[in-house]
């Protein structure tokens, strides 16, 4: 299949602009699209993404990543943007990729409104994926990478510190900078706490469910993804053995791991087999 074209585009988000990557296949039109949602510290240039973005557009699929407005990224990947990363709550990552899903199903990325559409979520990601697809019928099929199962991810004494201070202070690994989340974050769980409760929502997952886990996993452990599967019986679970929360990907990517192969090839087969 031909090199798939890349066309850059910003929406208006909860916090500021999505930034949004669509790749398609020259001739592909009207195709089946992708919807790529990244997790927390994640972003749609992160290691794994592009190449993967890549790899749907040459199996023919429109392929949409995107920096949700929280990120704190900016168009060159660079963290520039702390204060909108420090109040990116889980109600403003759903209702961003809630935009991005409109602008596609009415084509205005497209050339035309495509005939189905699938989202595929890592770790945060993954959650907010699995919340969306439960509320919406515009989702034919769901593939989620690592995936959290509860919003609920800090213990009472570090809630704790958090409102005392009036931040948490994250770090990235990768750059050593210190990125601060405020606790808007902990009251939108708290305030939203049935609207954001993973396990709830993937009981109503009605599309096909594809669940991939690196049984090496260490930052969300594999167990959670034998809780969505428990709360979703009709999902295929996929341990990946040895994996780790990337699969080996690292930023900035430097070739496929085995495992990455792996979740590559079981997503876009599974994708190909439900989107038709």
């Amino acid at each position: 299949m031909a090199t798939p074209v890349l066309t850059r585009h910003a929406l208006r988000g909860s916090l500021g602009d999505i930034l949004v990557d669509l790749r398609v296949s020259p001739g592909a039109d009207p195709s089946p699209a992708v919807v790529v949602v990244h997790g927390f510290k994640g972003f749609k240039d992160w290691g794994m993404f592009p190449p993967f973005a890549e790899r749907l557009a040459r199996a023919g699929f429109a392929a949409v990543t995107y920096n949700a407005s929280g990120s704190g990224v900016d168009a060159h990947g660079r963290f520039t943007l702390p204060e909108r990363f420090g109040r990116d709550t889980f109600s403003a990552a759903l209702n961003d990729l809630g935009r991005v899903l409109d602008e596609v199903a009415h084509g205005t990325l497209l050339q035309a409104a495509p005939p189905a559409t699938a989202l595929v979520g890592h770790s945060r990601g993954g959650g907010i994926a699995i919340l969306r697809a439960a509320q919406s019928q515009g989702v034919s099929a769901l593939v989620t990478w690592s995936a959290i199962s509860s919003s609920q991810r800090w213990p009472d004494e570090t809630r704790r510190r958090w409102r005392a201070a009036g931040r948490l202070e994250v770090r990235n690994q990768r750059t050593g900078e210190v990125l601060p989340l405020y606790t808007d974050v902990l009251d939108d769980i708290e305030a939203n706490r049935d609207a954001l409760d993973i396990e709830r929502a993937a009981a109503g997952v009605r599309a096909p469910w594809l669940i991939l886990h690196g049984d090496a996993d260490e930052t969300v452990d594999a167990r959670e993804a034998r809780v969505l599967s428990a709360a979703a019986p009709a999902a295929e679970l996929r341990i990946v053995p040895g994996a780790g929360h990337t699969y080996g990907a690292v930023h900035p990517f430097a070739g496929p791991t085995p495992a990455l192969q792996q979740v590559f090839d079981r997503t876009v087969s599974f994708l190909c087999t439900n989107l038709g």
